[in-house]
């Protein structure tokens, strides 16, 4: 178990010392009062849209909070478009933005569209010097993209599909009764990623496990899994290990319940939209999630999230978008400076306190490096009350694995301006 006495949030946060210093020392400084717009380019409609629209009341909740007190003291704007999971209409929407004049954009939901916004926004920079555009990614979380297809241009502030595999196996490899293993993904960068690395780790850690099958599926096109789980109770699996996220998780949880599966299941996103729904009662104690973060923080962020709760009747769990509201506004501190080109550099190497501990951004690769939690669903009680979707449940802490343990090394050679 670990101590959540140290979470904290930037609205009540008192500022550290190198933030006060900054801000007192930037009292005068153009950035301060200015307005940074923040394009969010993810899916808003179809089967993935209520989690997109989840993310866009998440990021303009913390931005109002932020707006009253940072570091830099700007205000930041979120501006919103929908790119309907498509890597191509992203692009679009892209080169839509920076026709507006935003320079910083967010984008998570699909590392497919990742990767072609961090290869565009690279080339957008190259033919545009004067007026670079920095990469905010939040959940995004194929390894690629801080390693063979790392970009100067792109940080990344979730951590990847291997550091969160590490710290899922290193959790798992001291489950007995986990002995045969399922895994079914979805068929994109992030569901080959989480297949690749799980058997990869299972295999060092725990080669007496079986991999006793395997699936990929077609993202968020899927409406009933009943063949899936079918194929999963025949295999004889104890465990399932799946990255799924959105409806291709809560679909696939309703399935495995009225199919009366009894496995656990090892999650990335049990927390996210719709899934906590989907498990109502069931899954208690089998179902685990590796996160950054959980519905039971504690603290200040705590007080947030109930409040949050209590303005949207929603769910606030991209608390990815608090770090990235805390880091460029302390960035645009240090830099003395709104332009990208100042606030990138300003980026790398910074370390800042967040409702997780101290954070750094790595300079190599341009990877938030950051504690992870392992959660497992269960009822909500005096210790652990916060219920997800009034679902009765919540995902209560069992593990915390700090930095250095998921922590993974990275082949990325960045290319600097210059």
């Amino acid at each position: 178990m670990f101590d959540t006495t140290t979470a904290r949030f930037p609205s009540a946060r008192a500022l550290t010392a190198a933030a006060v210093l900054a801000l007192a020392a930037g009292a005068a400084q153009a950035q301060k009062g200015e307005t940074v717009k923040l394009a969010y380019i993810d899916a808003l409609s179809g089967l993935m849209g209520p989690v997109g629209q989840n993310q866009v009341k998440t990021f303009q909740f913390l931005a109002e909070k932020f707006n009253k007190s940072n570091p830099a003291g700007v205000k930041f704007e979120i501006v919103t478009f929908d790119n309907k999971l498509s890597p191509a209409e992203s692009l679009n929407l892209l080169k839509a933005a920076t026709d507006q004049g935003i320079r910083y954009i967010m984008q998570g939901n699909g590392s497919s569209v990742a990767l072609a916004l961090s290869d565009a926004v690279s080339k957008y920079n190259e033919r545009n010097p004067g007026k670079e555009v920095v990469y905010l990614n939040y959940s995004a979380v194929d390894p690629d993209l801080t390693n063979s297809k790392c970009s100067y241009w792109h940080f990344r502030f979730d951590a990847d599909t291997s550091m969160k595999m590490e710290a899922l196996t290193t959790f798992m490899k001291d489950q007995p009764d986990v002995k045969k293993v399922y895994l079914l993904n979805q068929n994109y960068a992030h569901g080959h990623q989480v297949a690749k690395y799980a058997k990869e780790m299972l295999g060092r850690k725990r080669p007496d496990v079986q991999i006793v099958g395997e699936d990929l599926h077609p993202l968020a096109q899927v409406r009933d899994f009943a063949p899936y789980v079918a194929k999963i109770k025949a295999s004889g699996a104890d465990t399932v290990i799946t990255g799924n996220w959105g409806s291709d998780l809560a679909l696939l949880v309703k399935a495995a319940n009225e199919a009366g599966y009894n496995g656990k299941f090892f999650t990335y996103y049990t927390g996210v939209t719709g899934t906590p729904t989907a498990l109502g009662q069931g899954g208690a104690g089998r179902v685990y999630q590796v996160a950054y973060s959980h519905y039971n923080m504690g603290g200040e962020t705590q007080k947030l999230a109930n409040e949050f709760k209590a303005k949207f009747n929603d769910d606030m769990y991209t608390l990815s978008a608090d770090h990235i509201l805390l880091m460029l506004s302390q960035a645009m501190a240090n830099a003395k400076s709104t332009d990208p080109v100042k606030v990138a550099p300003a980026m790398e190497g910074l370390t800042v306190k967040s409702f997780n501990g101290d954070v750094t951004m790595r300079k190599a690769d341009h990877q938030l490096q950051q504690a992870l939690y392992i959660s497992v669903w269960q009822k909500a009680d005096a210790k652990y009350p916060y219920s997800p979707e009034n679902t009765g449940m919540t995902l209560a802490p069992v593990k915390q694995f700090e930095s250095y343990v998921s922590s993974t090394p990275t082949s990325c050679q960045m290319k600097r301006p210059g």
